[in-house]
């Protein structure tokens, strides 16, 4: 169960300031618990303390920062029930899926304790011509300072943890915005930092309101911006963040194909789970589903029956597939898409029904390219059947998308395969499996409207660390 409430952490330290932020059950609608919000005061003596503690964390040994996110590690492993639970009300995702997510939570934190002692420069030759004999080059890599994190509703632990733990590893402090739908993993996740030896001011985890918020995006004392949400929101901070660099994690449309030469029952199985994991709420979620006309009606068959067969209902049953949406508003906004394509010919095959936050699971044919349901992110339980006849004509479809994520293609033909990855207008391109697919150690981002720069573990370290060069002369 969740505690009647919970602190901010502001400089490290849990504040019980207030209870102005309430937390619902995603299910029953009702308040689960209390959070206290932060506001611009709080919010600016977050990066003071920020600015004051960098020195500090810059200088820990990177052992000493392993030994911090392996903490961690350990902690979250003790709690994963209690992180399990706290996920399925906050955000109403079913108890398998929450106890999925904290598995990654684990191996994200996992892999930036391997990482923080790998952080190395490299030697350059600048014996490049006469006027450079005698000098030596050496890099290495700093951390870029205090860093902006804003994290959203619809993965609350690990998302925040692709944020929070590569920086504890290339050492930077950094302050955390969390969604105020689910703010709970993330503060559970100082919870535990506070634990650890870092230095004091080096986090703040602090829920606050949209309006509020602006010092995360605008302040100058923080160098880096990493923020994952939707599209417009995104683009917008990008144009007030000034000089910092900016990290954007932003919306999908993702597409699958699903070639004649594809085992059927297997792309099926996959693409279930990628249309309609945690209610389809991911910006990976299997959209847009282009399936070879040889075995369009076959394949159209057997999905739309596995499909009605998943489990809506309370995600804290161990059989639930289909919890409800983050908010009753968004599964009506998903729902008149749905509505709109149907008006305007396009067939729906099953579910497209809504009961308060809960909607049916939906698959539909024949809607239209410049219906919502087709052309923007529906983030929500919906996947649409398309046939094709010719691959290039496929994925050219694919890249019709002001998106570009990651795409998903069934094929057993290895040209096929390399063609798809040479000419997807997408992050990645993931062969056999769906678009959805995901581990947390590979570079993660996408093109176009889906954002800017990479995370994963590695790279996002590359983000927080900035190349300082060191040049000897010998005399000659």
């Amino acid at each position: 169960m969740l505690k009647e409430s919970y602190p901010y952490y502001l400089a490290s330290e849990p504040h019980y300031a207030n209870t102005d932020l309430d937390v619902t059950n995603k299910y029953t609608q009702e308040v689960a618990t209390k959070v206290a919000l932060a506001d611009a005061d709080v919010i600016d003596k977050a990066i003071a303390a920020a600015e004051k503690a960098q020195p500090a964390m810059a200088a820990m040994a990177p052992y000493e920062r392993q030994a911090v996110l392996e903490h961690c590690v350990k902690r979250f492993t003790e709690r994963a029930d209690e992180l399990a639970q706290a996920l399925c009300i906050e955000a109403g995702k079913p108890i398998k899926d929450a106890k999925g997510e904290v598995s990654r939570l684990i191996d994200t934190f996992k892999i930036a304790a391997e990482e923080s002692v790998r952080i190395n420069g490299e030697t350059v030759n600048l014996e490049i011509s006469a006027r450079a004999k005698g000098y030596q080059g050496m890099t290495k890599k700093v951390p870029i300072g205090p860093c902006s994190f804003i994290s959203p509703f619809n993965f609350p632990l690990n998302l925040a943890a692709h944020k929070v733990a590569p920086a504890i590893a290339a050492g930077c402090t950094f302050v955390l915005k969390p969604a105020s739908r689910t703010p709970i993993g993330a503060l559970i996740i100082g919870e535990v930092l506070a634990e650890t030896d870092l230095p004091k001011g080096a986090f703040s985890i602090l829920p606050c309101s949209r309006d509020g918020a602006d010092l995360f995006t605008t302040d100058e004392r923080l160098k880096l911006l990493s923020f994952t949400g939707s599209p417009d929101v995104g683009w917008a901070l990008k144009a007030k963040a000034g000089k910092k660099p900016v990290v954007l994690e932003l919306g999908g449309n993702a597409a699958c194909v699903v070639d004649e030469d594809a085992d059927i029952e297997d792309a099926i199985d996959r693409v279930i789970v990628g249309a309609y994991y945690q209610s389809g709420q991911s910006c990976i979620s299997v959209q847009r589903l282009l399936v070879h006309s040889k075995i369009y009606d076959e394949f159209k068959s057997r999905y739309v029956e596995r499909v009605k067969a998943l489990v809506s209902g309370d995600p804290s049953d161990e059989d639930t597939f289909i919890g409800p949406m983050i908010s009753e508003g968004e599964a009506e906004r998903l729902h008149g898409w749905i509505e709109e394509a149907k008006d305007k010919g396009a067939t729906i095959l099953c579910g497209g029904t809504r009961d308060g936050a809960m909607l049916q699971a939906t698959v539909m044919e024949n809607v239209p390219k410049d219906c919502d349901a087709s052309a923007e992110e529906a983030f929500g339980p919906l996947s649409i059947l398309v046939p094709f006849d010719d691959y290039d004509e496929a994925l050219n479809e694919v890249n019709n998308s002001r998106y570009g994520l990651q795409a998903g293609v069934f094929t057993r033909d290895i040209y096929k395969a390399h063609k798809a990855w040479d000419v997807l207008e997408v992050g990645g391109v993931v062969i056999g499996d769906v678009p959805s697919w995901r581990v947390d150690n590979m570079p993660y981002g996408g093109v176009k409207d889906s954002g800017l720069g990479r995370e994963g573990i590695r790279y996002a370290i590359e983000d927080m660390s900035e190349t300082r060069l060191m040049v000897i002369r010998t005399p000659q």
